[in-house]
């Protein structure tokens, strides 16, 4: 940046820029985080040298101390994990019901809801893309744009089957009953991802959006559904007033899910060598929340479980994506550099 033709090229400058932002956010904590072990050191030598309540009162504000820089430890540990090429990219969320009908489409507003509290509370910004209500309650897939850095990185924990045991508030015998819902996500595609989608190979319709909107939302032929013919995926917008931004949104995302689907086929290629399954379908069920006959939530690939089920459904998940970060990641990091050799 010192030199003086670096500002020659605007645009080269500008990408130069935004990868040293990114390395200083992940350099200057650690560098900060050192300066207190540093100042821990010195504390420690004061707390040896001394004696009687002065020698207390030193080792009480060294315990103090270290006592505050465990859950920084914690924080710096897990953003080690998220080294992926698209983790600090914002994530495309999805969220679709199972088979149950009425119950599950309920289980996937209860998520809906979860997911967005999650989101605010590790401050995220959320837009809704999509949403399709439930025949009688709830939804029947909801799309929503997680904003805000290494939204990837965590949201990437959530995907697959998420399993419900509860008494149905539908049933009038009130028996018990399980359902499903699946979670998608993807990482949203920046401009140095190159994504070419032949024009004759995606099939545009349009129709009129539906739900909240504000004024002239619902009177107008705005909401694009995007097709893409050769792989069947289906992308719906509808949250913009304008079709042309709907629809440019909406070719985002499928960009973004086309290049997921390659990363998959290469990550199922990859693991014929490693024994695990690489497809992400129905069959991956990762965790399951039991409201009746206990209260639990237990993650299925870590073995990580709560009986703070209310405090999970109000979007505290954070334990549960760090725990998959903790126990999935080197090996997914390791699985990605062989990859790209």
């Amino acid at each position: 940046m010192g030199s003086p033709t670096f500002w020659d090229n605007t645009e080269r400058a500008q990408k130069h820029i935004a990868k040293l932002n990114v390395l200083k956010k992940s350099v200057l904590p650690v560098v900060a985080f050192q300066k207190k072990v540093d100042d821990v050191a010195v504390m420690t030598e004061l707390v040896e040298a001394a004696e009687g309540a002065e020698r207390e009162t030193y080792a009480k504000e060294l315990d103090g101390q270290v006592g505050a820089m465990v859950p920084e430890l914690d924080q710096l540990e897990i953003a080690s994990f998220l080294t992926g090429q698209f983790d600090r990219n914002n994530a495309i969320f999805s969220i679709q019901s199972g088979a149950g009908g009425t119950e599950a489409n309920d289980w996937a507003d209860m998520m809906f809801r979860m997911y967005n509290r999650w989101a605010e509370r590790r401050g995220f910004g959320v837009e809704l893309m999509d949403v399709q209500a439930g025949d009688t309650a709830g939804i029947s897939k909801a799309t929503i744009l997680i904003r805000g850095e290494n939204a990837y990185g965590y949201a990437k924990a959530e995907r697959g089957v998420h399993r419900l045991v509860r008494i149905s508030p539908f049933d009038s015998n009130k028996r018990r009953h399980t359902s499903f819902c699946a979670v998608d996500v993807v990482a949203e595609i920046t401009e140095e991802i190159e994504i070419n989608i032949p024009e004759d190979e995606v099939r545009t319709d349009v129709y009129r959006s539906s739900g909240k909107g504000g004024q002239g939302v619902n009177t107008t032929d705005s909401a694009v559904r995007l097709t893409h013919i050769p792989s069947g995926i289906v992308v719906v917008c509808q949250n913009e007033r304008s079709q042309i931004k709907n629809r440019a949104a909406a070719l985002n995302v499928l960009k973004a899910r086309l290049y997921e689907k390659k990363q998959d086929e290469q990550r199922a290629e990859m693991d014929k060598f490693y024994g695990e399954k690489g497809e992400i379908g129905w069959g991956s069920q990762i965790r399951s929340y039991v409201l009746q006959p206990y209260q639990m939530v237990k993650d299925l690939r870590t073995g990580l479980s709560t009986s703070d089920t209310q405090g999970v459904l109000d979007g505290d998940l954070d334990r549960f994506v760090n725990a998959w970060l903790r126990a999935g990641c080197p090996r997914h990091r390791n699985k990605e550099i062989q990859m790209e050799e």
